[in-house]
């Protein structure tokens, strides 16, 4: 399994300086477009002991609307958003991957797409809510990108989320701090780490892939919005000791770090404003 490479970067954003400003509900344009690109650095998947470095484009959209929003935290869907908890839409995805020398001769693996819910749980604001820290459980089912889409499995990943923002609100810094275990159903990891009998050589043996534990991940972000461009980078490290896939004759690597930077540059807003609390 070889789970999101952050296409576009995740809110990272500078470690916040102290300072006494107050956070407020600000004018923000409805939608912003921008497009640029970046660097990413990353294992073909997730216990891969091969990496490469991508160019890719980056887009930069943002949209504040009623219930859909795209945003430094993704895109999401408010279902129901009260003082102390959220549910919403969660969307996330993985890029094909192509046989190294783990799984040479195994058929490469599509990108998929996974789509589920989130139940946001806020634990902490401070008054000037430049600290946020939320609990978030997102449940997710995974599906092969193609003509015949092919459903792959579940996917849960627990996570508690720091966010730090300076004080100069959404024109600041903003750190994004992210961590906790995840979780897959069988067929998952089967669809990553699974070797069936016909593809089983003398150093990489047939494997049939259990459910369970997949794994932590650390992921820390930084990002700053300037008024004609926007920067980010993140850093993410994976640990897969206790993995219940840990034992994969794919598996080479147990621990790893990847990353990635970029930069886009605004090419278009609406006229329409609306309140935005960034």
């Amino acid at each position: 399994m070889r789970r999101q490479r952050e296409r576009g970067l995740r809110a990272l954003a500078a470690v916040a300086l102290a300072g006494a400003a107050t956070a407020h509900a600000e004018p923000s344009p409805r939608w912003e477009l921008g497009l640029g690109i970046g660097t990413f650095i990353f294992n073909d998947y997730r216990g891969a002991d091969t990496t490469h470095a991508y160019p890719i484009p980056v887009p930069y959209f943002i949209y504040r609307g009623p219930f859909l929003k795209s945003d430094q935290e993704g895109v999401r869907g408010d279902f129901v958003a009260q003082p102390r908890f959220a549910v919403t839409l969660s969307v996330n995805g993985t890029t094909p991957v192509r046989n190294d020398s783990a799984r040479a001769g195994m058929p490469d693996l599509r990108s998929t797409l996974e789509v589920g819910a989130s139940l946001n749980v806020h634990l902490w604001r401070s008054d000037t809510q430049r600290f946020k820290l939320d609990l978030r459980l997102p449940v997710r089912a995974a599906f092969t990108i193609e003509v015949s889409p092919r459903y792959v499995g579940v996917f849960g990943a627990p996570q508690l989320n720091l966010d730090v923002a300076q004080p100069r609100g959404a024109r600041g810094w903003k750190l994004g701090v992210l961590a906790g275990p995840l979780f897959a159903d069988q067929r998952y990891h089967e669809y990553f780490y699974g070797v069936d009998p016909q593809y089983a050589t003398p150093q990489r043996p047939a494997y049939d892939a259990k459910g369970g534990y997949s794994g932590t991940q650390v992921l820390v972000s930084l990002t700053r919005r300037y008024p004609r461009y926007w920067i980010g980078a993140y850093l993410r490290h994976d640990f897969l000791q206790g993995a219940a896939f840990a034992d994969s004759p794919v598996v080479r690597s147990e621990s790893y770090w990847a990353g990635g930077f970029g930069i886009a540059w605004l090419i278009g807003q609406s006229a329409t404003m609306v309140e935005a609390n960034e």
